[in-house]
Formats: C-alpha cells, sequence, structure tokens
C-alpha cells in the first residue's frame, strides 16, 4: 500500500522540486543582473516587502493591467540602452506606472524626472508638452540616466540607489563606509545612504520578483497577464502642427480616452502647433487602420475660426474662447500682438465646442483684478514658485496669460 501510495506521489513530489529549483535560479540570475548577491534572497525587510505586496496582489496586478500596453515598449527600450529589464520595476516603485504621476518635489512621470534632471536630457517641458510624462522618450532618458550612473559606480543596484539620492550622496555614503557592498550601505544603525533609498533597493527587488515568478501568477487569476503583456505594444506616428487628438480618436475608431493615456505629454487635445511633425502613440493593432484612414485636413476645418473685429486683442479674444493668447498666437503664427480688422484666427477648440476652456489644475489663466501675490495665496505657492516657472522678472501679468503653477 505504502509502495503503491508512493509511485503514485513521487512523479508531484519531483515536478514541484523541479518548479522551485526552476524559480529559485531565475531568482539567482534576477540578483545577479543587478550585480546582488544571491544572500540577499534572504534580506528579512525585502521579504516582508515582497510578502506584504503579495497580501495586497490586487494591487500589484492592477497597476500591471493598466501598463500592459507599454510594458513591451519599456522593455525594448531598455534592451536598446543594455539596461536591465528588471529596472521595468525601478518606474514601477517610482510611480506605479501611472503617467500621471506627478510629486510634491514636482518629478513627473513614469520615471518621476524633476523638471532640471529631464531638460538634461533633453526631454521637453513647455507651454504644450511635459515629455518626462512620454512613454518613450522618458523611457530613453532613464536608460541613458542609469547607463551614466553605472558607468559611474559599476555596479546596477548602486545606479539605482544613486536614482533614487543622487549620485554626489551616494559617493559620500561609499566613502563614509570604505565599501560599496550592498549589505554594508543597508546598515540601518550605520545610515550611509538615506532611510529612503535602504527601501527604495528593497522595494525593486521584491517587485522585480514577484513580477517574475510565473508560477506564482500561473496558480493566480492573473494568468492571462503572462502572455497579455507580449502580445500588446505601441506605435509611434507623427502627426502634423495642430493636429487633434479628438479627430484621430475618430478616424481610426479608438475611444479618446485611451488615446489620451497613451499621450499624457501633450498638455492639450492637440499636437504643439510649432512642430512640423510630432510624436503620438496608439495602440500597434490601430497601426494598419491609421495608415488606410488618416489624412491631414487644413486646421480651419475642425477648429473654430474668429473673424477679427473692430476693439479685439489677442487677451480679449483669448478670454473669449478660455484660450491663452500665447497658444492663439503660436497656432497663428503671428509675430506680433498686433491684429487686423477681418483677419482670420485659427482658435483650437472644436467647431462645435461653445467656447469650453481647457482645464488642468497645474494653470491658472488670469483673469481682471488678478495679481502675482493673489493668484500664489490662492493655490498656496510662493511668488516667487510662480515666477520662476514662467520667467516672469517683474509683477507684470497680462489677463488670459495662462500660467504654471505645479510644473
Amino acid at each position: 500500500m505504502i509502495k503503491y501510495i508512493l509511485t503514485l506521489f513521487f512523479p508531484l513530489l519531483l515536478m514541484a522540486n523541479l518548479t522551485y529549483e526552476s524559480n529559485y535560479n531565475k531568482e539567482l540570475a534576477l540578483l545577479d543582473s543587478l550585480d546582488i548577491e544571491p544572500s540577499f534572497l534572504y534580506d528579512p525587510i525585502m521579504n516582508k516587502m515582497k510578502a506584504r505586496t503579495l497580501s495586497k496582489n490586487k494591487h500589484f496586478f492592477k497597476a500591471m493591467e493598466e501598463a500592459y500596453l507599454f510594458i513591451p515598449a519599456i522593455k525594448s527600450t531598455l534592451s536598446k540602452y543594455n539596461v536591465p529589464q528588471e529596472f521595468l520595476y525601478l518606474a514601477m516603485a517610482e510611480s506605479n506606472f501611472h503617467t500621471k504621476a506627478y510629486s510634491r518635489k514636482r518629478a513627473a512621470g513614469l520615471w518621476q524626472f524633476m523638471p532640471a534632471t529631464g531638460k538634461l536630457f533633453h526631454l521637453k517641458i513647455d507651454e504644450y508638452v511635459d515629455e518626462r510624462r512620454d512613454l518613450i522618450k522618458s523611457t530613453e532618458a532613464a536608460a541613458k540616466y542609469l547607463s551614466a550612473l553605472h558607468e559611474r559606480f559599476g555596479k546596477w543596484y548602486l545606479a539605482a540607489i544613486a536614482y533614487n539620492c543622487g549620485g554626489g550622496a551616494l559617493n559620500k555614503a561609499i566613502r563614509k563606509a570604505k565599501t560599496d557592498d550592498l549589505s554594508v550601505l543597508l546598515d540601518a544603525r550605520k545610515h550611509y545612504i538615506p532611510r529612503e533609498s535602504r527601501y527604495y533597493i528593497r522595494k525593486i527587488v521584491a517587485l522585480a520578483l514577484i513580477g517574475s515568478d510565473e508560477q506564482y501568477m500561473l496558480h493566480s487569476e492573473y494568468e492571462y497577464l503572462l502572455n497579455r503583456a507580449n502580445a500588446y505594444s505601441i506605435a509611434t506616428i507623427k502627426l502634423p502642427r495642430g493636429e487633434s487628438l479628438t479627430r484621430l480618436s475618430k478616424l481610426i475608431h479608438i475611444p479618446l480616452k485611451d488615446l489620451k493615456k497613451l499621450n499624457r505629454h501633450l498638455k492639450y487635445d492637440f499636437v504643439p502647433p510649432y512642430s512640423k511633425g510630432y510624436d503620438v502613440y496608439i495602440p500597434y493593432i490601430k497601426l494598419a487602420e491609421y495608415k488606410q484612414k488618416y489624412y491631414k485636413e487644413p486646421m480651419q476645418n475642425f477648429y473654430k475660426v474668429h473673424v477679427v473685429r473692430n476693439g479685439d486683442n489677442l487677451s480679449r479674444i483669448g478670454k473669449k474662447y478660455g484660450v491663452s493668447y500665447k497658444v492663439i498666437k503660436d497656432f497663428n503664427k503671428l509675430r506680433s500682438n498686433r491684429l487686423r480688422i477681418r483677419q482670420k484666427l485659427i482658435i483650437p477648440i472644436a467647431k462645435r465646442s461653445r467656447h469650453q476652456k481647457f482645464k488642468s489644475k497645474y494653470y491658472y489663466m488670469v483673469k481682471r483684478g488678478d495679481s502675482l501675490e493673489s493668484i500664489a495665496r490662492a493655490h498656496k505657492i510662493s511668488i516667487k514658485n510662480i515666477r520662476a516657472q514662467n520667467n516672469i522678472k517683474g509683477s507684470l501679468i497680462r489677463v488670459g496669460e495662462r500660467l504654471k503653477l505645479y510644473e
């Protein structure tokens, strides 16, 4: 009888052992790709983080599900710059894959770039776009930044820590510790690196271990994500200046909210008016339909046209339509603020629209009676901050001007 039971269960025990060994080897390979010693698998704090994340697995997999469309593109971009694909989980640790993520310190996007760092890596931040929220361009910038940090410090886990606390702080920590060994740098009593950074590297590893555990996913309700992340991706198309996302969504039959989700770097419903062509992302499965159906149309055919009357000026027209005078100026390639009677101006709002204002919690349209002091007081930020973000030297602001508040 015992022999019969052993014969029955031995294959199952053998399979379980092989599965465990296979998963263990994957975990070791993951640590090796980050230049981390195998003993880190037994780090108690990291394992507590892993267990806590697994206990709330809906949050983890919801983030993975939300990002399924662009995860392959992120992995591909990281590979292009020879950055380990496990750094996908650095983005998850930074922003939970929310392209709209914005911190109190003014960091934005998937990779949480500060404005100065974003510009250092050639990410454009202006009236029309914030490329820190651009899925591909921000990932390329992050990959270049991580590569530079790796070249400087020699190990990928050090590049991740430096990404969080800065290269100067890490350099100081290594000099103080007299080693770059991870277990030493993570010493909670010595405080070589900030507490946030000690938890940061552990969080990345914990998330990567969960994400690479195929057996766990196979036995959960999220098995479909294993294949889904590989099957879906995005395509880059180039749209002419001023083209409307609303018009594109109708032409290729994609919900506008889905299109906007892939293009959070655009601050308006349209691509910048200063560019001959600008990158926009669509699901790859829509690329053939785009090539077949898209055609360029004059902007006056789908935007409102205003005929200048006596007494009109750019500020007054902007106030009427809820559009910044600067946007009207850029759309119409005006070199000065002077207007002619019966001059036709393109106003970037839909023809049938009832002058709906562009809404953004990051911007404020100057109204009559406003001052820098009243705006700063109302939005609980400093006048110095408003001046710095909008390149204002004095105190003069115009009615209809669109001021950055939190970018």
